[in-house]
């Protein structure tokens, strides 16, 4: 399956990404070259719209770690929204649900 990614700006520094698909090894490097330039805008907030996502492995939540790096560096924020319930899960196991800003209003009842 492939990933679709739209991007909206409604203001300057706020951008609203939105996934739909699976995010693996085959479409995280798509994914990481829409992203990334996004955490670089200084005090920008990305918010990360993964609603649409069933489907997520290792390549995908390293491309999210590159994200959360690159905020530190610039001085912005990315924050993940809408996840369903076994995507919110593999971050958690992970640990990343301890420094992710992630909204824990997860779709599918957790």
């Amino acid at each position: 399956m492939n990933l679709n990614i739209d991007v909206k700006q409604p203001e300057e520094r706020y951008s609203v990404m939105t996934l739909e698909g699976e995010v693996d090894a085959f479409t995280a490097p798509k994914l990481k070259e829409e992203l990334l330039p996004l955490t670089e805008a200084e005090n920008a907030l990305v918010e990360v719209d993964l609603g649409g996502v069933n489907y997520m492995d290792s390549t995908g939540l390293g491309t999210f770690i590159s994200a959360l790096k690159s905020t530190k560096e610039h001085g912005s924020r990315m924050r993940l929204v809408q996840m369903e319930d076994r995507v919110y899960r593999l971050f958690k196991i992970t640990g990343l649900t301890e420094i992710m800003e992630i909204d824990t209003s997860v779709r599918g009842g957790m």
